[in-house]
């Protein structure tokens, strides 16, 4: 982030030698994963694949705002989310997809304009009759991960680590419906700032940006 748009460049291991000396790096995952996924979830190209996942903030209040989104696995932008005071259903996933094709292909699409994998764990909202019907209906290959391998949708659990971490923790979460008015904010500010390795260290949006100007 600070070599965007700056005229000097700064040496990445300067700012990480500064940072560990004054305590500001990240703590190290100390998690044991006992069933490493060994495929490749990230695509090469943007609407090949999307994943999809769902989380729960819970408020100093004690309520819990339940969030699901939808993730482009090659440009990592979240294309779309819903979340509620509550659990989330079928009917509320069925309302992702639509939002995500609307946001990504324009206003009244209803469906994609070529196979898009739409790949999601085995919670009851995802594999609701319903909903894997609508999902196909709109042209989606629908996927379920391998029951007990959660790796196996793992850019949709990092995204969930990292959003949790640079915005839920750090926010003051009084109640469910303070909450729920920040979340469009997180949202817009992961696609427009958040950068990523895998970008080389672009935002999503930037990253888009990069690939549709050339």
């Amino acid at each position: 982030m600070l070599n965007r748009g700056a005229t000097m460049r700064v040496n990445h291991k300067r700012v990480y030698r500064t940072m560990k000396r004054e305590g500001l790096l990240l703590t190290r995952f100390a998690g044991k994963i006992t069933r490493p996924h060994e495929g490749k979830v990230m695509t090469a190209r943007s609407n090949m694949r999307w994943c999809s996942d769902s989380f729960e903030i819970r408020c100093w209040s004690g309520e819990r705002v339940h969030v699901a989104f939808a993730l482009d696995c090659c440009d990592r932008e979240a294309i779309g989310w819903v979340a509620k005071a509550g659990h989330l259903v079928g009917e509320d996933i069925r309302d992702l997809m639509a939002q995500s094709l609307e946001a990504r292909f324009g206003a009244g699409t209803l469906r994609v304009p070529n196979p898009i994998e739409w790949l999601t764990d085995n919670g009851p909202p995802y594999v609701a009759n319903q909903t894997r019907a609508f999902g196909r209906e709109a042209g989606f290959l629908v996927r379920t991960t391998p029951a007990y391998s959660p790796e196996s949708n793992g850019m949709a659990e990092a995204f969930v680590k990292s959003f949790k971490r640079d915005y839920v923790y750090l926010a003051e979460l009084h109640d469910a419906e303070s909450v729920l008015r920040e979340l469009a904010a997180w949202f817009e500010d992961y696609n427009e700032h958040h950068p990523h390795r895998g970008l080389g260290m672009k935002s999503p949006r930037e990253f888009r940006n990069t690939v549709n100007a050339a």
